[in-house]
């Protein structure tokens, strides 16, 4: 990973997870979750900031919804991961 890709995943990182933002209205810790496409991670700057819970918890509730292993219930939730990802992108600009 390169310098400035190592910074932008901080900055992700250091806004928080984006759906408790969103949802929620609270700053939550978060972990980098990859966004793939067939698969593959497309780039080191498509990337959610998720907390655990809605990273890999692997929690299906009325609580909460985690993106592992629940990517279509999360995204119905939630909405997509390129709409969260613009959201995210927004806080960090």
């Amino acid at each position: 990973m390169t310098k400035a890709e190592e910074a932008y995943q901080d900055k992700m990182r250091e806004s928080g997870c984006i759906v408790c933002r969103l949802y929620v209205g609270t700053w939550t810790p978060s972990d980098i979750h990859h966004i793939l496409h067939a698969k593959k991670r497309i780039d080191e700057y498509h990337v959610l900031p998720l907390c655990f819970f809605h990273h890999r918890a692997g929690i299906d509730s009325a609580r909460c919804v985690s993106r592992h292993p629940y990517k279509a219930r999360f995204e119905q939730r939630y909405g997509t991961e390129a709409e969260l990802l613009a959201k995210a992108r927004e806080f960090i600009s």
